[in-house]
């Protein structure tokens, strides 16, 4: 007897887990109120992170969080209002940044990551997305000797226990590779193994594409309306109540108050984060989706123009938009490269779900049947959406995950 399920978010983690259900035999419908990839999917570096393998830790200096503390950095920026109900969030994911614990998250989180480019590479060729691709890496260049060594000595590390691959780069290498950057760039780090995503939403929408011709379809419902139905699940769709056996619920940064009305408590923080694409000025190419490492911000040359991204933002979900740090960024990245003209017609904001361990939830909800959680990613969303939606649909459909995944449990939060 086949099996249903609904999947609730389209984001790339929601879209693939409904891709890789629907492979198993299961009926999949994806729910959304809006249009797959419209979210926290829509907006980012576009990097599939196979170097990623250490997750972004809480600062440790003391020296480093008083010049957090002045808020004018592009790299991190906090509403003072929104603090106080942040901090029990922001003091557990400090502990957990400490050097040994980081250390131990790293090494669990590692298997998601080494396999991220073989899950995507499996769904880019299936939904004939490889012109969105490019397989040359990423670099990030450095303005001091200080933050280039120390790069490097991480770099070498990173090599040697998780097998990611690097290139050394002096500043010549950076002129040879960028020769409209300019500036006092002492030598970079060109990552090797990354693929890069030229339209983010539309890899979303061609994986949801191919699901559809899996015979899996889409509809608009709000996961508000999530509730039990005899031993399933119910929803309220634009098509009417839509029941199933198993819910996923994959909603991103709005996982936190969906769960909590089932009885749940996640301690989900928020980095939002914003972009804005720009035109070039007269015959200037950026080749390279590059990091200004000690300023923070990210260019990356996509189909829609070069994308300039911002740090974190520490603020509440609802709040309004406070782009300053996507002002103080393209102010420096004119200083290196002929920014032209605004090419959006506001900042794109959007909103990064984070644990205060930096590993993501997958897995059983530990207090109801044929309920199941796909969120937290953090940072690596684009990154870990294939390798999440397989590992959660082989445990669904009573496989042994081809990983390990027992230190993603939901059951670390709520026994």
């Amino acid at each position: 007897m086949t099996k249903n399920a609904i999947v609730l978010g389209a984001g790339i983690v929601g879209v693939s887990t409904a891709i890789h259900l629907q492979r198993r035999g299961w009926q999949v419908t994806l729910i959304d109120r809006k249009e797959p990839g419209n979210e926290t999917s829509f907006g980012n570096a576009g990097l599939i992170q196979r170097e990623g393998v250490m997750p972004y830790g809480f600062p440790q200096q003391l020296s480093l969080l008083l010049r957090y503390a002045l808020n004018n950095r592009i790299d991190a920026h906090y509403h003072l209002k929104a603090l106080p109900s942040q901090l029990a969030f922001l003091a557990r994911y400090w502990w957990n940044s400490n050097p040994k614990r980081h250390e131990m998250i790293t090494k669990a989180y590692a298997p998601l990551i080494e396999n991220s480019i073989t899950e995507h590479k499996d769904l880019i060729e299936a939904s004939h997305a490889e012109a969105l691709i490019r397989r040359d890496g990423w670099m990030k260049i450095f303005r001091t000797e200080a933050k280039r060594d120390e790069a490097f000595e991480e770099a070498a590390l990173w090599k040697d226990q998780f097998g990611v691959s690097y290139e050394s780069l002096n500043s010549a290498d950076i002129a040879r590779l960028e020769p409209n950057i300019t500036g006092n760039f002492v030598g970079g780090l060109r990552w090797i193994d990354p693929w890069s995503v030229l339209d983010p939403h539309a890899l979303t929408r061609a994986y949801r594409t191919y699901f559809e011709s899996l015979g899996g379809r889409f509809v608009t419902g709000d996961a508000a309306s999530l509730g039990q139905a005899g031993s399933g699940w119910k929803i309220m769709t634009a098509e009417g109540s839509l029941e199933a056996d198993d819910a996923v619920m994959a909603l991103g940064p709005w996982a936190a108050v969906a769960t909590r009305r089932l009885g749940y408590s996640f301690p989900l923080g928020v980095k939002r984060g914003y972009h804005m694409h720009y035109g070039v000025q007269g015959n200037a190419v950026l080749n390279n989706w590059t990091l200004d490492s000690e300023r923070g911000y990210f260019l990356a040359p996509m189909n829609r123009g070069v994308r300039l991204t911002t740090g974190a933002e520490f603020a509440t979900l609802d709040a309004p938009k406070t782009p300053v740090q996507l002002d103080r960024a393209e102010a420096v990245a004119r200083t290196i490269f002929p920014l032209g003209e605004r090419l959006d017609p506001e900042p794109w904001m959007g909103a990064r779900p984070c644990t205060p361990d930096m590993m993501p939830i997958i897995g059983k909800a530990p207090r109801h049947q044929g309920l199941w959680f796909a969120f937290g990613h953090a940072h690596h969303g684009l990154t870990l959406g294939p390798v999440t939606g397989r590992v959660l649909a082989e445990l669904m459909s009573g496989e042994t995950p081809f990983i390990n995944i027992s230190a993603y449990s939901p059951s670390r939060f709520n026994p």
